[in-house]
Protein backbone atom coordinates (compact mmCIF):
# COMPACT_ATOMS: atom_id res chain seq x y z
CA UNK A 1 0.00 0.00 0.00
CA UNK A 2 1.15 3.48 -0.67
CA UNK A 3 1.35 5.89 1.71
CA UNK A 4 -0.78 9.05 1.99
CA UNK A 5 1.81 12.09 2.16
CA UNK A 6 -0.74 15.31 3.66
CA UNK A 7 0.92 18.19 2.39
CA UNK A 8 0.48 22.20 3.75
CA UNK A 9 -0.84 24.63 1.25
CA UNK A 10 -0.57 28.28 1.35
CA UNK A 11 -3.15 30.46 2.20
CA UNK A 12 -5.11 33.19 0.76
CA UNK A 13 -8.50 34.58 1.30
CA UNK A 14 -10.54 32.74 -1.19
CA UNK A 15 -8.37 29.94 -1.64
CA UNK A 16 -5.93 27.47 -0.38
CA UNK A 17 -2.54 27.10 -3.26
CA UNK A 18 0.29 24.72 -3.70
CA UNK A 19 2.84 24.32 -6.57
CA UNK A 20 2.06 20.99 -8.43
CA UNK A 21 6.08 20.07 -7.79
CA UNK A 22 5.55 19.15 -4.03
CA UNK A 23 2.62 16.88 -5.67
CA UNK A 24 4.38 15.38 -8.11
CA UNK A 25 7.74 14.89 -6.28
CA UNK A 26 6.13 12.93 -3.23
CA UNK A 27 4.16 10.63 -6.30
CA UNK A 28 7.57 10.20 -8.05
CA UNK A 29 8.83 8.74 -4.54
CA UNK A 30 5.87 6.38 -4.51
CA UNK A 31 3.30 8.07 -1.92
CA UNK A 32 0.26 9.53 -2.75
CA UNK A 33 -0.62 13.22 -1.83
CA UNK A 34 -2.81 14.90 -0.18
CA UNK A 35 -3.88 18.55 0.15
CA UNK A 36 -4.75 19.65 3.55
CA UNK A 37 -7.79 22.05 4.13
CA UNK A 38 -7.85 24.86 6.10
CA UNK A 39 -10.30 25.42 9.16
CA UNK A 40 -9.23 22.12 10.87
CA UNK A 41 -9.45 21.84 14.52
CA UNK A 42 -7.67 19.64 17.20
CA UNK A 43 -10.27 16.53 16.73
CA UNK A 44 -10.07 16.64 12.78
CA UNK A 45 -5.66 17.18 12.89
CA UNK A 46 -6.19 14.27 14.76
CA UNK A 47 -8.21 12.23 12.83
CA UNK A 48 -6.18 13.71 9.50
CA UNK A 49 -3.31 12.21 11.41
CA UNK A 50 -4.86 8.56 12.03
CA UNK A 51 -5.19 8.47 8.40
CA UNK A 52 -2.17 9.79 6.83
CA UNK A 53 1.17 8.44 7.47
CA UNK A 54 3.43 11.50 6.73
CA UNK A 55 3.62 15.14 6.25
CA UNK A 56 5.30 17.55 4.21
CA UNK A 57 5.02 20.97 5.14
CA UNK A 58 5.90 23.54 1.81
CA UNK A 59 7.43 26.75 1.60
CA UNK A 60 5.58 30.16 2.10
CA UNK A 61 5.37 33.66 3.63
CA UNK A 62 6.54 34.61 7.16
CA UNK A 63 5.56 32.98 10.41
CA UNK A 64 4.41 35.42 13.41
CA UNK A 65 6.93 36.23 15.59
CA UNK A 66 4.35 36.16 18.56
CA UNK A 67 4.41 32.31 18.38
CA UNK A 68 8.05 32.58 19.82
CA UNK A 69 7.55 35.53 21.89
CA UNK A 70 8.61 38.41 19.80
CA UNK A 71 7.21 41.73 19.01
CA UNK A 72 7.73 42.29 14.62
CA UNK A 73 10.66 43.86 13.16
CA UNK A 74 10.15 46.18 10.59
CA UNK A 75 11.82 43.90 8.13
CA UNK A 76 8.48 41.46 8.85
CA UNK A 77 7.12 40.13 5.70
CA UNK A 78 3.33 39.11 5.05
CA UNK A 79 1.84 36.54 8.01
CA UNK A 80 -1.15 34.52 7.72
CA UNK A 81 -2.77 33.63 11.07
CA UNK A 82 -5.08 30.57 9.89
CA UNK A 83 -1.89 28.86 8.19
CA UNK A 84 0.62 29.42 11.52
CA UNK A 85 -2.52 28.02 13.75
CA UNK A 86 -3.04 25.03 11.54
CA UNK A 87 0.38 24.29 10.42
CA UNK A 88 1.53 24.28 14.28
CA UNK A 89 -1.21 21.88 15.43
CA UNK A 90 -0.10 19.33 12.48
CA UNK A 91 3.52 19.18 13.56
CA UNK A 92 2.61 18.75 16.93
CA UNK A 93 0.58 16.21 16.26
CA UNK A 94 2.38 14.03 14.09
CA UNK A 95 5.56 14.65 16.09
CA UNK A 96 3.64 13.21 19.31
CA UNK A 97 2.75 10.03 16.85
CA UNK A 98 6.01 9.54 15.75
CA UNK A 99 5.07 10.04 11.88
CA UNK A 100 7.98 11.41 9.27
CA UNK A 101 7.62 14.90 9.02
CA UNK A 102 9.57 16.79 5.75
CA UNK A 103 9.67 20.24 6.31
CA UNK A 104 10.34 22.75 3.57
CA UNK A 105 11.92 26.46 4.19
CA UNK A 106 8.88 28.31 5.38
CA UNK A 107 8.15 24.28 6.88
CA UNK A 108 11.44 24.11 8.44
CA UNK A 109 10.72 27.29 10.23
CA UNK A 110 7.02 26.22 11.60
CA UNK A 111 8.51 22.61 12.58
CA UNK A 112 11.09 24.82 14.98
CA UNK A 113 9.05 27.36 15.61
CA UNK A 114 6.10 24.36 16.70
CA UNK A 115 8.82 22.41 18.98
CA UNK A 116 9.51 25.55 20.69
CA UNK A 117 12.62 27.42 18.85
CA UNK A 118 12.69 30.53 17.69
CA UNK A 119 13.88 32.77 14.26
CA UNK A 120 15.97 35.50 13.02
CA UNK A 121 13.07 37.33 11.37
CA UNK A 122 15.39 39.02 8.93
CA UNK A 123 18.38 37.16 8.10
CA UNK A 124 19.77 40.22 6.27
CA UNK A 125 19.40 43.10 8.99
CA UNK A 126 20.09 40.86 11.99
CA UNK A 127 22.86 38.25 10.88
CA UNK A 128 24.30 39.43 6.95
CA UNK A 129 26.26 37.24 4.85
CA UNK A 130 25.52 35.55 1.65
CA UNK A 131 22.59 36.25 -0.84
CA UNK A 132 19.86 34.09 0.26
CA UNK A 133 16.78 35.29 -2.14
CA UNK A 134 18.89 34.26 -5.25
CA UNK A 135 18.25 35.90 -8.60
CA UNK A 136 19.26 32.80 -10.51
CA UNK A 137 16.58 30.66 -11.70
CA UNK A 138 14.98 28.08 -9.08
CA UNK A 139 16.31 25.34 -10.37
CA UNK A 140 19.77 26.41 -9.67
CA UNK A 141 21.88 25.81 -6.88
CA UNK A 142 23.74 29.17 -5.77
CA UNK A 143 26.21 28.12 -2.71
CA UNK A 144 26.95 25.44 -0.77
CA UNK A 145 26.02 23.62 2.81
CA UNK A 146 28.10 21.77 5.01
CA UNK A 147 26.74 18.97 6.80
CA UNK A 148 27.16 16.60 10.01
CA UNK A 149 28.43 13.30 9.34
CA UNK A 150 25.98 10.51 10.56
CA UNK A 151 22.95 12.93 9.98
CA UNK A 152 19.96 12.32 7.80
CA UNK A 153 20.67 14.90 5.92
CA UNK A 154 24.20 14.24 4.98
CA UNK A 155 23.51 10.21 4.74
CA UNK A 156 20.93 11.14 1.79
CA UNK A 157 23.40 13.52 0.27
CA UNK A 158 25.95 10.73 0.72
CA UNK A 159 28.35 13.84 1.17
CA UNK A 160 29.15 16.09 4.14
CA UNK A 161 29.03 19.11 1.42
CA UNK A 162 27.03 19.96 -1.54
CA UNK A 163 25.22 23.31 -3.30
CA UNK A 164 21.32 24.25 -2.61
CA UNK A 165 18.96 26.79 -4.28
CA UNK A 166 18.03 29.62 -1.71
CA UNK A 167 14.88 31.82 -1.71
CA UNK A 168 14.14 32.75 1.94
CA UNK A 169 14.46 36.01 4.45
CA UNK A 170 14.14 34.08 7.70
CA UNK A 171 16.16 31.53 9.22
CA UNK A 172 16.19 29.54 12.64
CA UNK A 173 18.01 31.04 15.14
CA UNK A 174 17.88 28.72 18.71
CA UNK A 175 16.84 24.88 17.46
CA UNK A 176 13.65 23.61 19.63
CA UNK A 177 14.43 21.06 22.47
CA UNK A 178 15.04 17.91 21.17
CA UNK A 179 16.12 19.57 17.29
CA UNK A 180 19.72 19.05 16.23
CA UNK A 181 21.33 21.82 13.88
CA UNK A 182 22.85 19.54 10.99
CA UNK A 183 23.85 21.72 8.38
CA UNK A 184 24.65 25.45 7.42
CA UNK A 185 25.86 27.46 5.03
CA UNK A 186 29.34 29.40 4.56
CA UNK A 187 27.89 32.34 6.90
CA UNK A 188 26.33 30.34 9.27
CA UNK A 189 22.63 30.42 8.67
CA UNK A 190 21.03 26.88 9.80
CA UNK A 191 20.43 24.69 7.02
CA UNK A 192 19.04 21.61 8.26
CA UNK A 193 17.55 20.48 11.66
CA UNK A 194 16.25 17.16 12.47
CA UNK A 195 15.09 15.74 15.46
CA UNK A 196 16.70 13.42 18.23
CA UNK A 197 13.92 11.66 19.47
CA UNK A 198 11.52 10.54 16.20
CA UNK A 199 12.28 8.21 13.10
CA UNK A 200 12.16 10.56 10.78
CA UNK A 201 11.35 14.67 11.18
CA UNK A 202 13.82 16.64 9.09
CA UNK A 203 13.71 20.06 7.91
CA UNK A 204 15.73 21.84 5.08
CA UNK A 205 16.04 25.51 4.44
CA UNK A 206 15.90 25.22 0.68
CA UNK A 207 14.01 23.98 -2.13
CA UNK A 208 14.39 20.55 -3.24
CA UNK A 209 10.92 20.25 -4.96
CA UNK A 210 12.57 22.95 -7.81
CA UNK A 211 16.23 21.09 -8.19
CA UNK A 212 14.77 17.15 -7.77
CA UNK A 213 14.56 17.41 -12.11
CA UNK A 214 18.45 18.09 -12.35
CA UNK A 215 19.44 17.01 -9.05
CA UNK A 216 20.09 13.50 -7.01
CA UNK A 217 20.38 15.08 -3.65
CA UNK A 218 16.70 16.42 -3.55
CA UNK A 219 15.08 13.96 -5.37
CA UNK A 220 16.77 11.36 -2.65
CA UNK A 221 14.72 13.91 -0.26
CA UNK A 222 12.06 13.00 -1.22
CA UNK A 223 12.50 9.36 -2.11
CA UNK A 224 14.15 8.39 1.75
CA UNK A 225 10.72 10.93 3.55
CA UNK A 226 8.30 8.39 1.35
CA UNK A 227 9.90 5.46 2.05
CA UNK A 228 10.29 6.24 6.10
CA UNK A 229 6.51 6.83 5.85
CA UNK A 230 5.47 2.85 5.03
CA UNK A 231 7.21 2.12 7.66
Amino acid sequence: MKPIIAITASYEEDYAGLKHRYASWVLKAGGIPVVVPFGLGEEEVRELCGITHGLLLSGGSDIDPAHYGEEPLPELGRVTPERDRLELLLVREFAAKDKPIFAICRGHQVLNVALGGSLYQDIHSQCGGLQHNQKAPRSYATHRIRAEENSIVSRIAGASEFRVNSFHHQAVKDAAPGLRITARSEDGIVEAIESENHRFVLGVQWHPEDTAEVDEVSRNLFVKFVAACRI
